[in-house]
């Protein structure tokens, strides 16, 4: 209990919030917006504001590209992708990339109640604690290759599909402030990540825009004192709701990097305490791995976002974002973002692949 005087606590105060807007749901809808652009790679969007290519590309339309689609929704390269477990992940089978679509997506399956993700979450909370990582040190890297998409959107026009990618990360594990802060592998080229800093700034410490391995180890492992953090960390978009971004940041958080196990289960204990999430029976992740989704819905912005996990063993195996309804960003179905790990692990140098002690 709150002792006499004080305020309620931000967790109360956003559950009371969603009351209030479930109420405010019964009145006539305002008019639609558009979901915000790119909140899935809100700290994407920020890091990735510069890249640096030490190949000096030449092909301007090329540069155009990656730019436009470095804006976009898709992978969190720096958050993304904090496999819970910190056993690399391996992708059997052939792997068929085309046009990100909504077919075979998982989306059309009817998701159940709030109690059942709670059950879900809580068993994924347990398996994330008892795995095993080996702690990464500040000069090592961690390594994470991924297919990914991200829908290229125009300023007042509808998102375009954006095509299926492998890449490969090296994310830069020192506590900073640091200038380049991972490097990447995709379409036969190697490029560096710097973010765009005014003259004179030493860099981007570590933190949730860029949590490396000793940052995830330092924050709260209890889930009710990790969620009060991440709600004090996580700024939503305009017009987003804060649960949302708050699900959202953790999305990222386990979509970036080798994080210690109690960090990992307390932050889908923080996940389970999230008004509105739900449990996806059947979720499909872009390598066509089907697996039992966790699903949470901004309704403000009809915009979705799921995780997707190994029905067996509950690995995470990647997420997606995807729009509801019809809006002026696209149709129904559209997705925006799309991840799928394919292997993680940690190495001692950039360009250094596991199992390999060369470049």
């Amino acid at each position: 209990m709150n002792a006499a005087g004080s305020g309620p606590s931000p967790i109360r105060a956003e559950r009371e919030g969603e009351e209030r807007e479930e109420l405010t749901r019964l009145l006539p809808p305002p008019p639609e917006r558009d979901v915000p652009p790119g909140r899935h790679s809100h700290h994407k969007d920020r890091l990735m504001q510069l890249i640096d290519d030490d190949k000096s590309r030449t092909s301007s339309g090329q540069a155009s590209g990656e730019n436009s689609q470095a804006r976009q929704p898709r992978i969190r390269l720096s958050r993304p992708a904090l496999w819970m477990p910190a056993a690399a992940l391996a992708l059997a089978g052939a792997l068929t990339v085309g046009l990100v679509t909504g077919t075979d997506s998982g989306r059309g399956v009817e998701e159940s109640g709030g109690d059942s993700a709670v059950v879900l979450l809580d068993r994924i909370a347990e398996v994330a604690a008892k795995s095993e990582a080996t702690p990464v040190r500040d000069d090592q890297l961690v390594y994470v290759k991924s297919l990914q998409a991200g829908a290229e959107c125009q300023e007042d026009g509808p998102c375009e599909p954006g095509r299926l990618s492998e890449r490969e990360a090296w994310l830069s594990q020192k506590p900073g402030p640091v200038k380049k802060l991972a490097e990447f592998y995709e379409n036969g080229d190697y490029f560096p990540l710097r973010e765009l800093l005014p003259p004179g700034s030493p860099g981007t410490p570590a933190g949730v825009g860029r949590p490396t391995y000793k940052w995830l180890a330092s924050l709260p492992t209890d889930p009710d004192e990790l969620l009060e953090e991440l709600h004090r960390l996580t700024k939503p978009e305009k017009g987003e709701e804060k649960a949302q971004a708050v699900f959202d940041e953790i999305g990222e958080l386990l979509n970036a990097s080798v994080m210690p196990p109690r960090t990992a289960a307390a932050l889908y204990g923080a996940a389970a305490k999230i008004p509105g999430v739900e449990r996806v029976e059947d979720a499909v992740d872009p390598a066509g791995r089907h697996g039992v989704g966790i699903i949470r819905v901004d309704k403000r912005v009809s915009w979705a976002t799921e995780w997707i996990f190994d029905r067996d063993t509950l690995t995470y195996l990647g997420e997606r974002s995807y729009l509801t309804k019809d809006t002026q960003t696209g149709k129904k179905g559209t997705v925006l973002q799309e991840t799928a790990i394919l292997k993680r692990a940690v190495v001692d140098d950039y360009r250094q692949r596991p199992g390999s002690t060369t470049k």
